[in-house]
C-alpha cells in the first residue's frame, strides 16, 4: 500500500438547503459533496499538484461501455498521446480496499486497456503495473 502526502488544498464548499456541495475545479462545476467525492477531489490535487500530472489529461466520472453495461470511472489518466493510461478509483475512507474494489477497476480495464490500476480509499492506495496481462504491485504512483 501506499500512504498518501496530500498537499495543502482549500475547497470552494458551499451549503445548499440539506446538502453540501464543493467545487470540482477540472469539471467546472459544483458537485454534490459525498464521502467519495471528497477522497476523488483531494487524489485529484495530489495528481496535479504533486505527481504534475497535467489537468488537461485527467478525465473523471466518464461512461464506459462493458458488454451491455454502462459503468462510470473515477479517474483516468490520459498518456501524453492521448491514450488512456491509468484508471483510479476512488472509495470513501472507511472502505477497504479488498479484492471487491479490485475486481471493479479490473472491470473497466477491460474496456480501455491501460498500464496502471489505482485504487483508493484517501488514506491509502495500491498501485499495479499491467504488462503482458500480468500484475505488479507498485510502491509508488507512476510519473507521466
Amino acid at each position: 500500500m501506499i500512504k498518501i502526502e496530500y498537499p495543502p488544498y482549500q475547497p470552494k464548499v458551499r451549503k445548499g438547503t440539506d446538502k453540501e456541495f464543493i467545487f470540482d475545479e477540472l469539471r467546472k462545476r459544483w458537485i454534490l459533496l459525498t464521502p467519495e467525492e471528497w477522497v476523488r477531489q483531494n487524489f485529484l490535487q495530489y495528481l496535479i499538484q504533486i505527481k504534475k500530472y497535467p489537468a488537461s489529461l485527467i478525465a473523471i466520472e466518464k461512461e464506459i461501455k462493458l458488454g451491455e453495461l454502462y459503468k462510470r470511472f473515477d479517474i483516468v489518466v490520459y498518456d501524453r498521446n492521448t491514450k488512456p493510461w491509468m484508471i483510479i478509483e476512488c472509495k470513501e475512507m472507511d472502505v477497504p480496499l479488498d479484492v471487491l474494489v479490485l475486481e471493479q477497476v479490473l472491470r473497466y480495464n477491460m474496456s480501455l486497456h491501460v498500464p496502471y490500476l489505482v485504487i483508493t480509499n484517501g488514506l491509502y492506495c495500491m498501485a499495479l503495473s499491467v504488462i503482458d496481462q500480468a500484475f505488479k504491485e507498485l510502491n509508488f504512483l507512476p510519473d507521466l
